[in-house]
């Protein structure tokens, strides 16, 4: 294709639907999140971006559909500028012919992997006005199972590389999927609620609560405003860390800081704002400490599960890299959630409907 015909819009244009969190200036859009993703129609046959990338992310990409758990290419951004094509006419199925196409492209790879910018987007025959945020939408708070640490891997004693991270096949996108639902991720793998993995980052006291207010999970300027993005319930599915390597955290440092990110959410979206607070099966004591900080926080519309060791076990058939749950652990978690969500917004469950 050459120069001439090619058409350019900035990255920032109106016609464009961002679901996470994401900072526009200059043209540009930035973000690092996982699971953050765009909406684009366009005319014609071709779609490119050019983007960069602080380190190497890898995005999914699904063409004329919504969302599910196998994209239709996986591409990956790792330069300072590039110019990425993201749909040509070979990737259209044949014989289909139709006036104007529509995709979807997801960090499905976290923060730690890099920042990501996209910068503008080249079409052959210009954008088009893309579909809005969904009706429904729902923010998860979590660690590495809600960034879909190690998803793709079948072997619990490899190690994770980002190649097998899939934000798309976590139990957040099962259930957004689901109830028919875009969603919002706000996650780090190894991070908690007042100790990370390992005592990591003890210097910093960089949580989780911490974290929430950002608009970039690795920095802590600019706070995030949440706009028209005003999501229906936020789930958090924190506690895992604070636990690790045999220790745990003191009983009220950790309500505290629970309690303030219960406050946090609260602060963004209303007291009538719903929350459903998920302990972990790491340490009986969790179940304990959450439910505490649900009984005593003040709010209303705040909720607890507790998911218990019978939920998904750790066998090599429902773990993925470093004995993280796999795509199949995460159907089970979605299942044990899908009554909880039902009861507390409203939204009708489906029997006959699979979790895909």
């Amino acid at each position: 294709m050459t120069v001439s015909a090619v058409q350019t819009t900035p990255a920032s244009d109106s016609c464009i639907t961002y679901v996470g969190r994401t900072l526009a200036a200059d043209g540009d859009v930035s973000f690092d999140w996982s699971s953050t993703y765009a909406k684009i129609s366009f005319q014609g046959d071709y779609l490119a971006v050019r983007a960069s990338d602080t380190k190497k992310d890898y995005f999914n990409v699904w063409i004329d559909r919504e969302m599910s758990a196998e994209a239709d290419k996986v591409l990956c951004i790792n330069s300072a500028d590039t110019l990425l094509t993201i749909v040509s006419s070979g990737d259209f199925k044949k014989g289909k012919k139709q006036a104007s196409h529509s995709v979807i492209i997801q960090k499905r790879t976290e923060a730690d992997q890099g920042r990501t910018t996209f910068h503008e987007f080249l079409t052959d025959k210009g954008l088009l006005q893309a579909a809005p945020v969904k009706e429904r939408l729902i923010e998860f708070v979590g660690d590495s199972y809600t960034c879909g640490y190690g998803i793709e891997n079948s072997v619990a004693r490899n190690r994770y590389t980002p190649e097998t991270q899939n934000t798309s096949k976590t139990y957040c996108a099962l259930l957004a999927r689901y109830f028919d639902a875009d969603f919002i991720t706000v996650s780090h793998s190894g991070k908690g609620i007042t100790r990370n993995y390992d005592d990591s980052d003890r210097q910093s006291r960089w949580y989780m609560p911490e974290r929430y207010t950002c608009t970039f999970d690795n920095a802590r300027q600019p706070k995030w405003e949440p706009g028209d993005l005003k999501p229906d319930i936020t789930m958090i599915y924190l506690g895992q860390n604070d636990f690790s390597t045999e220790r745990q955290p003191m009983r009220d440092p950790f309500k505290n800081s629970y309690k303030r990110l219960i406050k946090e959410i609260k602060d963004y979206y209303g007291d009538d704002h719903p929350i459903l607070c998920v302990s972990t099966k790491v340490d009986k004591l969790l179940f304990d400490f959450v439910r505490e900080c649900v009984e005593e926080c003040g709010y209303k519309n705040v909720y607890y599960d507790g998911m218990f060791q019978a939920v998904h076990l750790d066998n090599d058939q429902e773990l993925g890299a470093d004995w993280h749950p796999n795509w199949k652990a995460h159907i089970k978690l979605a299942y044990a959630l899908i009554p909880y969500f039902s009861t507390i917004t409203g939204w009708d469950m489906q029997p006959s409907k699979p979790i895909e």
